[in-house]
């Protein structure tokens, strides 16, 4: 017979629940928001030095691999197998590739569309619907693929002061596909990674191998790109750009999504994090005083939050289905602990 307090306990338990997990919800948002705000400074100095954006990434990067290095010790612990050190260096390749495209976006279109456009990496799921999925989902997934291309396409035709070239006409959307193949190779690095493992403690000794080995893949671009403009171009040195970006861009904006995924099951594409990402877009548009319209940037958030639901259905499906079994499951098992004894 069952208890006639057991809902109400299973009403406190997710209360208890939701109190162990406030903290890590305000990591992840103060996480977001140090990462958008370095974001914004590193816009604002390379806007106004002209510097070269190859270079200064590079230049982050060298001391992030190895503060990742010293803090991860991929020699130290069980050996690390060919089938997950091989993946990893393949992966920085693909981070290389990513963080070009991804400055180019940057310098072209600006923090609030870059920031965006790293969301689009739920075309993924389209694409897995389609070769994987059910065929009842695929309709969904094309639905919210053409939400967030129209949301793209209506950030495409807004102005970006902080460029010379496109001030009087909107940007253009074929200026849009550098931050949207960056989002793209984003979530395609993020897969690649957890294919390779499943466990935080080694997918971090991974990730240390992946941003070395992306460090050493850019380098001979950095190097031609200095080549190229040295003669053209001053580096003045911003301490605020180089740190935070190091610090919150790279370094801490990794544990931060580790630590998310892990304890509030909270993946970057995902409608969630698009949330907090837009709450610290609106204020850093407010802070930096850039020609920001409120209003247009809402809708067009949230028909890219739209896209990336429907882009993402199934998934959420499945882990519906989970959380309902574990929660029967649940309810199962107090129903066998609290019956009552025969007499």
């Amino acid at each position: 017979m069952m208890s006639p307090n057991q809902f109400p306990e299973t009403r406190g338990g997710s209360h208890s629940t939701t109190v162990r997990r406030t903290p890590v919800q305000i990591i992840h948002i103060i996480g977001n928001f140090m990462r958008v705000w370095s974001v914004y400074s590193m816009y604002r100095y390379l806007s106004q030095t002209g510097a070269s954006v190859v270079l200064f990434i590079f230049s982050c990067l060298v001391p992030s691999s190895i503060l990742f290095l010293l803090l991860q010790k991929p020699w130290k612990g069980r050996p690390l197998s060919n089938t997950q050190v091989v993946p990893s260096v393949i992966n920085g390749g693909i981070t290389a590739l990513y963080f070009i495209l991804w400055g180019k976006g940057l310098q072209s279109c600006g923090p609030l569309r870059v920031i965006l456009a790293e969301y689009s990496g739920a075309f993924l799921g389209v694409l897995s619907a389609v070769l994987y999925g059910r065929r009842g989902h695929i309709w969904k997934k094309v639905g919210g693929l053409s939400a967030m291309l129209a949301s793209f396409y209506f950030l495409s035709q807004g102005d970006d002061p902080g460029t010379e070239v496109y001030t009087e006409e909107g940007l253009g959307i074929r200026n849009m596909l550098f931050p949207v193949l960056a989002g793209v190779l984003s979530a395609l690095r993020r897969v690649i990674s957890r294919r390779v493992s499943l466990k935080n403690q080694l997918k971090r000794r991974l990730h240390a191998i992946t941003i070395t080995s992306a460090t050493c893949f850019l380098f001979p671009v950095a190097m031609w790109d200095m080549i190229i403009g040295s003669t053209e171009i001053e580096l003045p040195f911003s301490a605020w750009a180089f740190s935070s970006t190091v610090l919150f861009g790279i370094i801490l904006i990794f544990y931060v999504d580790s630590i998310a995924e892990e304890r509030l099951h909270m993946v970057f594409s995902s409608p969630r994090h698009l949330m907090v990402a837009a709450g610290c877009i609106i204020i850093m548009e407010i802070v930096y005083k850039m020609d920001f319209s409120l209003l247009g940037f809402l809708i067009c958030a949230a028909i890219l939050g739209f896209g990336i639901y429907e882009a993402t259905s199934l998934d959420h499906t499945r882990k519906d289905a989970l959380q309902n079994s574990d929660l029967s499951n649940a309810v199962f098992e107090d129903q066998i602990q609290m019956s009552p004894l025969p007499t």
